[in-house]
């Protein structure tokens, strides 16, 4: 495992998500791939990638600074009654994540993390997409994160 901690964080992620039971991601990756070729039987399908980073110093003599990170969790189901299994893989995500705050998983200078927002994105049935930002806030040493 990479000492990164954004890495570290993220692959915390793929590991928490994969380990939903249901409804129960099939496909839990970091890679990009193009959902329409998909086979029906990797749904539900989940690409974690890490978003735009805020960063703070805390202590000049320490060298400590303070960052807030989202991660981008895009969420893909198919099928007949879309709505209904969009909401359930949101609500399983956010309370899969929400189980571990602090990500103590490994990494332990997360002060907090959370959903920030959630984001319906239209697509063609039999096909239907969520954005899920999630924050995390840390601290580390210049030079170190």
């Amino acid at each position: 495992m990479s000492n990164n901690t954004r890495e570290l964080i993220a692959e915390d992620l793929v590991s928490v998500i994969s380990e939903i039971e249901t409804p129960a991601p099939v496909l839990v990756t970091r890679d990009p791939f193009n959902v329409e070729e998909l086979a029906i039987t990797q749904f539900p399908a989940v690409l974690i990638t890490t978003g735009s980073e805020d960063r703070e110093t805390v202590t000049m003599a320490a060298g400590v600074r303070q960052s807030s990170i989202s991660y981008n969790i895009r969420g893909f189901v198919r099928g007949t009654e879309l709505d209904t299994k969009r909401n359930e893989l949101i609500e399983a995500i956010e309370e899969a994540l929400d189980a571990d705050r602090y990500r103590d998983q490994g990494v332990h200078s997360v002060l907090n993390s959370g959903v920030s927002n959630i984001e319906v994105v239209e697509r063609q049935s039999p096909l239907a997409e969520i954005n899920i930002t999630f924050v995390v806030e840390y601290i580390f040493s210049r030079g170190t994160a």
